[in-house]
């Protein structure tokens, strides 16, 4: 568009885009117009080209003739003010072509399709074919290309579930050459705490985090990060719970890389009496979890053999098979009143974060009679973490669960957590937790389908103080959307997600917060070929 303006301003000439034969003229007589007049003027013009740009662009997209003039323009506006519409002139045959149900038989038989749009613009030009062949190739095309993306999209998912389930060699020469050095090495092998220290194991003025993990060099890394950013770490106790197998080098890790002046206790489930009489809710939970998962859920093999099933639904699938969500050590936590029937409260920590700050101010949150402190998560700058509400875990198209809950309720995370036992031990939250459990079972896991989040926001709810995000960071190990100074500026960062920092498939940028927690001089890390990239 081109304006010209006379010196007397007697007329504004508006010169329309290419296409026009016709200029508009507004004709303002003897008398000088005012800049606000040629304002609104420019203004009322500027409106009337951008309605006629849009009414083009819906009518180019239904298939229709470009307008170019406004003798065009009126054939558009008429029909729409008397309320009738221009029939498009795609024909009928083509909407009928791609319509119709593709035939998965026909997939293996039919002819190669063009492999780009290029391609297929060429077949197009050569062949001149009528509107019906053209649908047909088209559609051939787009479906061929929509299964090879589906197909690669599996193959990922399925080798990340194989990259983040198997135990990385570099790991599990590390447990056997601790499992060696506990059998042959008696300073591998010193009662942890030394017997002067174990009364701080119930002294309700210490602080005490507890950790449950199989895995020894997270479980370090948590360790060393916790006592180098605490003020007056001789008032901390850290209590280290993990299996049988994993009991001797991880007592032996700690002896031989002791976090004076701390106090460190590592003990094994089966050192709980509590644990070892008895049924054990638990347990139960777990065997049948697991048999129900074998049955409905089927190997790795027979999930990504399904050809009808989404690659997210298959992504889910695959992941509900991850050794993590079977383990005793995640399950543990609901059992934290009768682990320590001593203790008044703790800080319940996982063993994919890293600590970058001092915690001991989580004792002085009021929790207002709560029983679990998280951090909520659905508030926040990241909408891709920080977006999860009830309805991103549970299934509200069971009646069980929509009867009971609000799917826009807000979500929290376990990760970093700070647990009020006294509290605790005045509600139902423990029975809860297995009720709901069980109904999930009954339900054939329809409730939900994975972790032990889903039944944590069940038992606890009513029972959470939400404290402030800074004490927890989440989803360094499912995207990497956060930068390092971002990162940087938390207390706690949690590694949730497939992407673990010890395994190859870490986000590099991300992985030297953990890494910088780990000796790497140190003789059994060397001689197991852990390095920091």
């Amino acid at each position: 568009m081109q304006l010209h303006i006379s010196p007397s301003l007697r007329h504004v000439t508006v010169l329309p885009a290419k296409g026009f034969k016709e200029f508009i003229k507004v004709k303002v007589g003897s008398k000088r117009l005012s800049y606000r007049m040629v304002f609104y003027c420019l203004l009322f013009l500027t409106f009337l080209l951008r309605f006629v740009f849009v009414l083009t662009a819906i009518d180019t997209i239904d298939g229709e003739r470009k307008c170019s003039t406004l003798g065009c323009l009126g054939k558009k506006i008429g029909p729409r003010i008397l309320r009738k519409r221009l029939e498009s002139t795609v024909p009928e045959v083509i909407y009928r072509v791609l319509e119709e149900p593709s035939d998965q038989t026909d997939t293996q038989t039919r002819p190669e399709s063009p492999q780009t749009l290029e391609e297929f613009i060429a077949e197009m030009k050569d062949g001149r074919p009528d509107a019906k062949t053209f649908a047909v190739k088209l559609k051939a095309m787009v479906t061929q290309l929509e299964e090879r993306t589906r197909t690669a999209k599996i193959q990922e998912y399925l080798y990340r579930h194989v990259a983040s389930s198997s135990i990385p060699k570099q790991l599990h020469c590390l447990a056997l050459k601790l499992a060696h050095e506990h059998s042959t090495n008696s300073n591998a092998r010193h009662q942890l705490p030394s017997p002067e220290l174990v009364p701080a194991l119930v002294d309700n003025s210490y602080f005490h985090f507890v950790l449950a993990s199989d895995n020894i060099i997270a479980a370090s890394v948590v360790a060393s990060s916790l006592v180098r950013n605490f003020i007056g770490p001789d008032k901390l106790v850290l209590h280290i719970i993990t299996d049988r197998k994993t009991y001797a080098p991880m007592q032996a890790w700690f002896s031989l890389h002791p976090l004076t002046p701390a106090v460190i206790e590592v003990k094994g489930l089966h050192h709980f009496d509590w644990f070892t009489k008895g049924r054990v809710p638990v347990m139960e939970a777990m065997e049948k979890d697991q048999k129900a998962r074998s049955q409905f859920r089927g190997g790795s093999s027979a999930i990504v053999a399904n050809k009808t099933e989404k690659p997210k639904i298959i992504a889910a699938k695959l992941q509900a098979l991850s050794p993590k969500y079977n383990s005793l050590m995640n399950h543990i936590r609901i059992h934290l009143p009768e682990l320590f029937p001593s203790l008044d409260k703790i800080v319940f920590l996982d063993d994919d974060i890293v600590i970058q700050t001092d915690l001991s101010p989580l004792w002085d949150i009021d929790m207002n009679g709560k029983v679990n402190g998280a951090v909520e998560t659905c508030r926040g700058e990241d909408k891709y973490v920080m977006s999860k509400r009830f309805k991103s875990y549970l299934n509200f198209s069971h009646p069980l669960i929509a009867e009971h809950f609000d799917p826009s309720e807000c979500a929290w995370a376990y990760g970093m957590n700070i647990f009020d036992l006294e509290e605790w031990r005045k509600t139902n939250i423990s029975h809860t937790y297995y009720y709901w459990l069980q109904q999930n079972l009954k339900s054939d896991l329809s409730l939900w389908q994975l972790g032990t989040l889903p039944p944590g926001l069940i038992a606890f709810h009513g029972h959470v103080h939400t404290i402030d995000p800074f004490w927890h960071m989440l989803g360094l190990g499912y995207q990497d959307n956060t930068t390092l100074a971002e990162a940087q500026s938390a207390g706690v960062i949690h590694f949730n997600g497939r992407a673990k920092p010890w395994l190859d498939i870490a986000f590099p940028q991300l992985r030297p917060l953990w890494t910088k927690y780990v000796n790497f001089s140190d003789k059994l890390i060397k001689s197991c070929h852990i390095r920091a990239s």
